[in-house]
């Protein structure tokens, strides 16, 4: 079928999840002041994003970058018609994040028992129940809950992994009371081959709007990626400004996809984000420059260029 004829059954607006302030920043070697993290927080804002994640409260000894997040959200701007999101691991985690005035938060769970094992030491299941305390305490405050699915088109150390295995985790978390899961190609090894297979198990089961899916862009599938999905009407996109944070599995390797591109794409589909191209390619310049180093975003780099 072509692009034409396919595009009518396409959203007409997406949500873009601006993860770059947490995920994007979060395995940075260099210390990130503050001010920098919080100006990124509200250039991002500024550009027309409605949901950015804006910190981490987890151990700091385990992410150092993400140590201010109090100080982040004490110190937001905070602009009407904005989420500001926070991962939290554990209880203590979601207790330090409603304490700092959060908006929403996210739990997170692996669709590999190597991978859970290896990054936060547990089973699958062993760590979807440490999230049934947090859901208790996130209903009573009335704090809405987003859910990760980590390693959904492959894993680091098991290689591919199967969508009935995503299928059941995204279920469970569902099922605890996150309103939405966010299906997370963790070392962008997925091709729109293998999305669209794992989406054909998905959405067998599950509402469109109830999945979300964060691409890495490790082999430059990102974008194919996330075509296939918009095709499935899924209209939920995790992206990271200037294509901030690395791929830690594979060396070298970009890791999420970049905001512009993505933005860029979408405008030539004539889909509504609500973002300002100019003002988010000029967000992502600016903390490119704190880190000493050019934007991730090909859009950026190539309209740059063409200036």
């Amino acid at each position: 079928m072509s692009l034409s004829k396919k595009t009518m059954d396409l959203p007409q607006k997406v949500t873009l999840v601006e993860v770059g302030p947490r995920d994007g920043l979060q395995n940075e070697s260099q210390t990130i002041p503050l001010s920098a993290k919080l100006q990124l927080i509200d250039d991002l804002a500024t550009a027309g994003h409605t949901v950015i994640e804006a910190g981490s409260f987890v151990n700091p000894k385990w992410i150092p970058q993400m140590a201010d997040s109090e100080a982040v959200f004490a110190n937001i701007e905070r602009r009407s018609g904005v989420r500001y999101t926070a991962l939290t691991p554990n209880l203590r985690g979601f207790e330090r994040a409603l304490a700092a005035g959060v908006d929403e938060v996210a739990v997170f769970a692996a669709c590999s028992e190597a991978f859970s094992q290896k990054n936060i030491n547990c089973s699958i299941d062993e760590s979807l129940q440490r999230f049934a305390e947090v859901m208790a305490a996130a209903t009573k405050a009335n704090i809405p809950v987003r859910g990760y699915a980590s390693c959904v088109l492959g894993c680091p150390y098991e290689g591919e992994v199967s969508p009935q295995v995503v299928a059941e985790v995204t279920g469970k978390l569902l099922d605890m009371g996150c309103y939405q899961v966010s299906l997370g190609d963790t070392i962008g090894t997925g091709t729109a081959g293998s999305m669209a297979r794992l989406l054909d198990v998905l959405l067998a089961d599950h509402d469109a709007k109830k999945i979300g899916i964060h691409c890495h862009d490790t082999y430059g599938q990102a974008l194919s990626n996330i075509l296939i999905a918009l095709q499935n009407g899924i209209s939920t996109f995790d992206s990271s400004v200037a294509g901030l944070g690395g791929c830690p599995y594979a060396k070298g390797a970009s890791g999420n996809v970049a905001t512009e591109d993505v933005v860029y794409m979408l405008n030539g589909m004539g889909i509504e984000t609500g973002i300002d191209l100019d003002k988010l390619i000029a967000a992502g310049n600016r903390i490119s420059d704190v880190l000493g180093r050019a934007s991730g975003s090909r859009t950026s780099l190539a309209l740059a260029v063409n200036e």
